[in-house]
């Protein structure tokens, strides 16, 4: 099934949620390597892989708020769960969508401000400017930094759900069988 029923995903939102996992946690690993680079040129590669990967992610955060809005309903909270933990898992997920829209806003502010696209997109004697000197920069680090805090307690609830409460409530995240 594409969509999700009272119970479970669908397979285009799953798909959606694993494709963004991976797509997170490759513009995070490129940016903090982009970050950390001694030089213009591995600084260089890690932004071309940051870059379009943060591009792609924006386009399927889109994709996921149309999807949400539009065409699916998402599965009713198991009936076991407290109120406090809906609620806390519906803002965990509200500042997922909030940190990577400003994550995209402040990259892009970066990227324009800096006048980095050429050396980002290719040009070969473009060279990388000092980003700390861009005011986008600061937002840009948090929202890093939150991102990571973020999908530690996502990642950190999954698995207490699947391991300690053994709810099957990782499953309902996964593709039927």
């Amino acid at each position: 099934m594409l969509k999700s029923s009272s119970d479970r995903y669908g397979a285009v939102p799953v798909t959606i949620h694993w494709l963004t996992a991976i797509l997170i946690l490759l513009a995070l690993g490129s940016g903090f390597q982009a970050d950390n680079a001694l030089d213009a040129h591995t600084k260089t590669i890690c932004l071309r892989v940051h870059v379009p990967t943060a591009i792609f992610l924006l386009l399927l955060t889109a994709f996921r708020i149309v999807w949400w809005w539009f065409v699916d309903s998402k599965p009713e909270p198991r009936q076991d769960t407290s109120l406090w933990q809906q609620r806390l898992a519906r803002g965990v997920h509200l500042a997922f969508y909030v940190v990577i829209l400003g994550m995209i806003v402040s990259g892009v502010g970066m990227i324009v401000l800096s006048g980095a696209g050429p050396a980002i997109f290719g040009e070969p004697a473009a060279a990388l400017p000092n980003f700390d000197q861009y005011p986008p920069r600061v937002p840009h680090g948090l929202g890093a930094n939150l991102m990571v805090a973020l999908l530690l307690a996502h990642v950190g609830a999954a698995l207490y759900h699947h391991f300690i409460r053994r709810d099957g409530l990782l499953w309902r995240m996964w593709y039927r069988a």
